[in-house]
């Protein structure tokens, strides 16, 4: 269930935060910040865990006051770097020596082996893969940080009386920073998918849908490990 609320939360907070820029709607900004708040706090919600249901009653009262202030917009414009840049030091840190890169971890479990069972041209693989998602949301996190300092009218650099070295709208920005990202990773992900079965012919998934099911059956614990 917690999955699909997941699924669920996740396109209404794109629409949301979008909608938000280009209508500069206080409102939408705030619900899509909740909708943020719920999508990180949902599992330890639906439990329930006490602290979670703190933490949301303590969140919602500080999104009430956010909504009444000029300055709703501005956490939206930081979101998209910061959600890059977290995941760019994920996939950058399990490349340092002594620990096995994300994309090996996965491979590894797919193929129901260790990362040191996988052949020499799998490990390489995906070592050079996982360096490739650290590169492309590294490219990301500049790209959006620098889309919330210089959007117009509400961006950071003219909030604090600077003029932005590029004006470009909020609307435009926004549809860069919270649609076109996710567009662009879908993208690269679909491209990665196909160039990998002419690499690999042999795998353990027959398509794209047994892929994502074996993805998904992996489990809970899993994916909670996954990125330590």
């Amino acid at each position: 269930m917690i999955a699909w609320l997941r699924l669920l939360l996740l396109p209404a907070y794109v629409a949301l935060a979008h909608y938000a820029g280009a209508l500069q709607s206080p409102l939408l900004a705030v619900l899509a910040l909740a909708d943020l708040v719920l999508l990180v706090l949902i599992e330890p919600l639906v439990k329930p865990r006490l602290w979670a249901w703190l933490a949301l009653a303590v969140v919602a009262a500080g999104l009430a006051a956010l909504s009444r202030t000029p300055l709703a917009l501005l956490p939206l414009l930081l979101v998209p770097p910061l959600f890059t840049a977290i995941f760019a030091w994920c996939f950058a840190r399990s490349l340092r020596a002594g620990r096995v890169p994300l994309i090996t971890k996965v491979v590894a479990a797919l193929y129901g082996t260790t990362p040191e069972g996988l052949s020499p041209r799998h490990r390489g693989y995906t070592r050079g893969l996982t360096a490739t998602w650290a590169g492309l949301l590294a490219a990301l996190t500049v790209l959006n940080l620098v889309l919330a300092l210089v959007a117009v009218p509400g961006g950071i650099l003219p909030r604090l009386g600077v003029d932005s070295p590029w004006p470009i709208t909020e609307a435009r920005a926004s549809l860069i920073a919270n649609v076109g990202n996710y567009g662009l990773l879908i993208g690269f992900s679909v491209a990665e998918y196909l160039v990998r079965k002419r690499v690999f012919p042999v795998r353990p998934y027959g398509n794209v849908f047994d892929f994502a099911r074996r993805m998904a059956a992996l489990g809970p614990a899993f994916w909670r490990d996954f990125f330590r």
